[in-house]
């Protein structure tokens, strides 16, 4: 009876700690302005500025308008930051104000770049129930 029950419990264990495959769907993507799309997943530490602190990242070189992305995730708990790498240096390049971004950006939940500054965690977090089944995220442009 004992081996029963841990084997159940082990099986449980696993269960919980399994990555998902996750779809993210990039849309609204430029084309025409060339350049890479980088998708980075985010726990709370770095969101969205720190791309070297990102969960998971993906870059894609070949452009189209509607792009998807797959991701092993295991977290219960993530951010997505959609970057239009157009100068492919990794990083946000901002316009001549150097406070706004010059590229295209796509944030969990709608987020965008604002007056105040650039999406918090708590309100671009998804849980495993919101990106178990899929997630899209349209690109906004300045």
């Amino acid at each position: 009876m004992n081996k029963k029950t841990v084997a159940i419990g082990v099986g449980i264990m696993s269960v919980i700690f399994e990555a998902n495959s996750v779809e993210i769907e990039v849309t609204g993507i430029e084309t025409s302005r060339g350049g890479n799309v980088i998708v980075f997943i985010f726990g709370e530490q770095g969101f969205p500025k720190k791309h070297e602190q990102a969960l998971q990242r993906q870059v894609k070189t070949e452009l189209k308008p509607t792009m998807t992305f797959e991701f092993e995730i295991p977290q219960q708990e993530i951010a997505i930051k959609v970057l239009h790498d157009e100068d492919q240096n990794g990083k946000v390049t901002k316009n001549w104000t150097g406070i706004y971004p010059a590229e295209g950006l796509g944030f969990s939940k709608e987020q965008k770049v604002t007056l105040t500054g650039a999406p918090i965690y708590r309100k671009s977090r998804l849980e495993r129930e919101e990106f178990s089944s899929g997630v899209s995220i349209q690109v906004v442009y300045p």
